[in-house]
């Protein structure tokens, strides 16, 4: 079991470090999002640029950021049976649904994104719109990046189910008590 809670440890790691480093996109979004509006209807001046940074922004804090949202506990959930439920029955939950939704549908994103991020590394796919942001095929290798985080991190929530169904202590559970 100790190779678990080491591979625990280092996915989280990595969520965490991820999540960290992504946190910033959201204040440079801030700081673009703050600059249009300004230039827009003070200025009466827009660009196209402007305006898909801000995308490529949130779109680099939605893919990069799963993990460590997924790692928090804080992804979409319907609460309303869970939350009653035995940590145990909670972990028998997040085992089945990682192993039969979660990481086959990584699984799936990884594996069907590649052509079509290696077609716009190929191209050097850049905006088509005239004034737009050049290298989209940079933010396009953020899909495949972002769900191999999100599997990486999947993989550490099952083992983590698996040690809580044995009754099991985690180490990062310790570690936070102390």
């Amino acid at each position: 079991m100790k190779i678990l809670q080491s591979y625990i440890q280092f996915a989280e790691n990595v969520s965490e470090k991820s999540g960290q480093y992504v946190s910033w996109f959201t204040t440079a979004m801030m700081i673009v999002v703050v600059f249009d509006v300004i230039t827009r209807y003070f200025f009466k001046n827009s660009s196209v640029a402007i305006q898909e940074l801000e995308w490529h922004f949130f779109a680099i804090i939605f893919l990069l950021g799963a993990a460590y949202t997924l790692k928090h506990d804080r992804h979409v959930r319907v609460d309303v049976l869970y939350i009653r439920l035995t940590p145990e029955k909670q972990a028998w939950i997040n085992l089945l649904g990682s192993i039969l939704f979660l990481l086959p549908f990584c699984l799936l994103i990884i594996w069907s994104s590649t052509t079509f991020v290696s077609n716009s590394f190929q191209f050097m796919e850049s905006s088509p719109d005239p004034g737009g942001l050049p290298a989209r095929f940079i933010l396009k290798a953020c899909i495949p990046l972002g769900f191999i985080l999100v599997l990486i991190q999947g993989v550490a929530d099952i083992f983590k189910s698996m040690l809580i169904i044995r009754g099991e202590t985690l180490e990062s559970e310790v570690a936070i008590d102390d």
